[in-house]
C-alpha cells in the first residue's frame, strides 16, 4: 500500500496536529513529505538556514559601523581590542587564543562598578543585530544605581577574554555580551555572561549566563536587563557570582502576583 503524500485528504488531521505544535516551537517538526522525501520547500528552507548559520559565524563584525551604534547609546565611544587569534580560521581552531588579549593598552582604567564587553563570539551577526539595543536596555536598568564604564568591543573573542579586559578597566563586575553559537533555528542569538570581581583565571562556574536574547522570538532586551540587574545586585550582596548565585526574578514575580491576589480577596 502506498503512503499518502503531504496535503492529501488522508493526512489533513495529522497536518493540523503538527501545525498547532509548530506554533509553539522553532524546531523543525512535522514537515510532511513528498513521496519518500521532504517537500522541496522544506529542503530549501533547511539549506537557507544552514547558509545563514555559516554566514553568522564567518562574516566579520563591521567595527566602524558597530562603534557608531554603541556610541549612540550614550555610554561613550568604545575602544576595540582583539584576541590573540590572528583570523577567523584560527579563532575557530584555537579557542584558547580567543580567551587571551593581544593588546589592552587602549583600555582605560575607569574604576567603575560595571563594565561592558561586546564580543563577536560565534555570531558577529547577532552582535550587529542586537548588541546596541541590549546595551541600551542594560544601561537604562543599571545607570541609576551603578557607575558604568565605557564599553569595549572585542573581536575574535571568547567569554574569558572579558576577564582580562575587566581587569584593565578596573571594574567590580563585567558583563560580556557575546554572539552565541548559531543553529538551524536561530542565527542571531546573544548571551550575557556576568562575572563579579573578574580576573584572569576565573572558571566558568564563577559566571552567570543569560542566553537566547533575540527579540521578538527570544528573550527581549528589557527582560534580559531585568534578570541581569537582579544578578548584579545578588552578586554584590553575596560577594561572588556563579553557581551560588541564582536568578530569582521569576520567583519574585510569582510571589508578587500571589500577594496581589491575596490582598484582592
Amino acid at each position: 500500500m502506498t503512503r499518502a503524500a503531504t496535503g492529501s485528504p488522508e493526512q489533513a488531521p495529522a497536518q493540523a496536529f503538527w501545525h498547532e505544535l509548530r506554533n509553539h516551537t522553532q524546531a523543525r517538526i512535522g514537515l510532511g513529505r513528498t513521496g519518500d522525501a521532504l517537500p522541496t520547500t522544506e529542503v530549501l528552507a533547511l539549506r537557507a538556514a544552514h547558509a545563514a548559520a555559516r554566514d553568522a559565524v564567518h562574516v566579520p563584525l563591521d567595527i566602524r559601523g558597530f562603534t557608531e551604534q554603541i556610541a549612540n547609546t550614550g555610554l561613550g565611544t568604545p575602544v576595540s581590542v582583539v584576541s590573540r587569534a590572528a583570523d577567523r580560521s584560527e579563532y575557530l581552531r584555537r579557542p584558547d587564543l580567543g580567551r587571551l588579549p593581544a593588546d589592552l593598552s587602549a583600555v582605560e582604567n575607569s574604576g567603575a562598578d560595571i563594565g561592558f564587553v561586546l564580543a563577536d563570539g560565534l555570531s558577529p551577526h547577532a552582535l550587529t543585530e542586537h548588541g546596541a539595543g541590549l546595551l541600551a536596555a542594560l544601561a537604562e536598568e543599571l545607570a541609576d544605581r551603578y557607575a558604568l564604564a565605557t564599553p569595549v568591543i572585542a573581536t575574535q573573542a571568547r567569554v574569558a577574554l572579558g576577564d582580562h579586559i575587566a581587569e584593565a578597566m578596573g571594574v567590580r563586575t563585567v558583563l560580556v555580551i557575546i554572539g552565541e553559537r548559531p543553529g538551524l533555528s536561530v542565527a542571531d542569538s546573544l548571551g550575557v555572561y556576568l562575572t563579579h570581581l573578574p580576573r584572569p583565571g576565573r572558571a566558568d562556574s564563577e559566571r552567570n549566563c543569560i542566553s537566547n536574547i533575540h527579540p521578538p522570538e527570544g528573550l527581549t532586551y528589557r527582560d534580559a536587563a531585568r534578570v541581569v540587574s537582579g544578578l548584579v545586585a545578588g552578586a554584590r550582596t553575596l560577594g561572588r557570582s556563579g553557581v551560588d548565585l541564582k536568578d530569582t526574578s521569576r520567583t519574585d514575580a510569582v510571589t508578587a502576583a500571589d500577594s496581589q491576589i491575596i490582598e484582592g480577596t
